[in-house]
């Protein structure tokens, strides 16, 4: 990483489908990526700035940052000096359970700004780092849902469903379906669009209306996801890249550090991956000191 900055990312066992993040950065810039899970980063020092959808948008002290999951964002420093922050991951089924037994909230629920000003819900989330840190598990899980029904009562609430989709928004669907099950080997985006009976210019606006992204990059930041699950069950990081399609490792490299901000390998230790993978190894799920984290804003990171 460039000099000054620093990331720690980890999991504490407590807190099963939580991911954690505390990282100062300065020169980093994310690429436009999703996470499957939500994403709460509480800014501790500086600014970062990331687009959201097409919204550049800035989150400072005091402040959280608030990605729902698969939104596309990105992240860089807003200022000189950088930024500094403490970032929760919770699983989506995680804040669905919370907001059903704290608001009674059913089905899918999500957040309508991207960062509120709440400095007591920022230092409820470092709280949880704390907590994890001393080991803490009532503590940690306790405030974890203390300031998830916080963010939810002020800033959140039900997703509203999508209208009735359009042709173009059908067709955005079903490219997307053809490049998951083919990912290995895509077609070309006028392959593409001939299957679907479309234009590719046609196919471009309407896959980015609907993802937020154009079908080549959609497939980039697909491909890290599913390298991620493959490195979570202790695939190795070089087969994971020719299962998604990435040229060699270094290919997948370059791609799953800009998206996740920490290189294949060192996510595969942090994560227990690689110890599942070759038993007596270094990786452990407690924790791990990494030069790196897992995304822009806690991966917004």
């Amino acid at each position: 990483m460039a000099s000054g900055e620093r990331a720690r990312y980890w999991q504490y066992p407590e807190l099963p489908g939580v991911d954690l993040l505390h990282a100062h950065y300065v020169r980093k810039a994310f690429a436009r990526h999703t996470h499957e899970t939500f994403v709460f980063a509480a800014i501790t020092e500086g600014v970062e700035a990331f687009h959201h959808h097409d919204d550049l948008v800035h989150a400072g002290p005091g402040q959280i940052a608030l990605v729902n999951p698969d939104t596309p964002h990105t992240g860089h420093a807003g200022v000189p000096e950088g930024w500094t922050y403490r970032t929760i991951y919770p699983d989506a089924e995680i804040v669905r359970s919370i907001a059903a037994d704290t608001l009674a909230l059913r089905g899918s629920v999500g957040f309508t700004s991207p960062v509120v000003d709440d400095p007591y819900a920022a230092r409820l989330v470092v709280g949880v780092h704390r907590a994890a840190e001393e080991g803490n598990a009532l503590a940690a899980d306790s405030l974890l849902r203390l300031v998830t029904a916080r963010l939810l009562r002020s800033h959140g609430g039900p997703i509203t469903p999508l209208p009735p989709r359009s042709a173009g928004a059908r067709n955005a669907a079903r490219a997307r379906e053809v490049l998951e099950g083919r990912m290995a080997e895509p077609p070309t985006l006028e392959r593409l669009a001939a299957e679907l009976d479309t234009s590719p210019f046609a196919l471009l606006r309407s896959f980015r209306e609907a993802y937020g992204m154009p079908p080549h990059t959609w497939l980039t930041d697909a491909r890290v996801r599913r390298a991620r699950q493959l490195l979570d069950a202790g695939v190795p990081p070089a087969e994971a890249a020719a299962v998604v399609g990435f040229t060699d490792q270094s290919h997948l490299n370059r791609h799953f550090t800009r998206s996740v901000g920490v290189p294949p390998g060192a996510y595969q230790r942090a994560r227990g991956g690689g110890k599942r993978a070759r038993p007596g190894g270094a990786g452990s799920p407690g924790g791990s000191g990494l030069s790196g984290g897992p995304g822009c804003l806690g991966g917004s990171g």
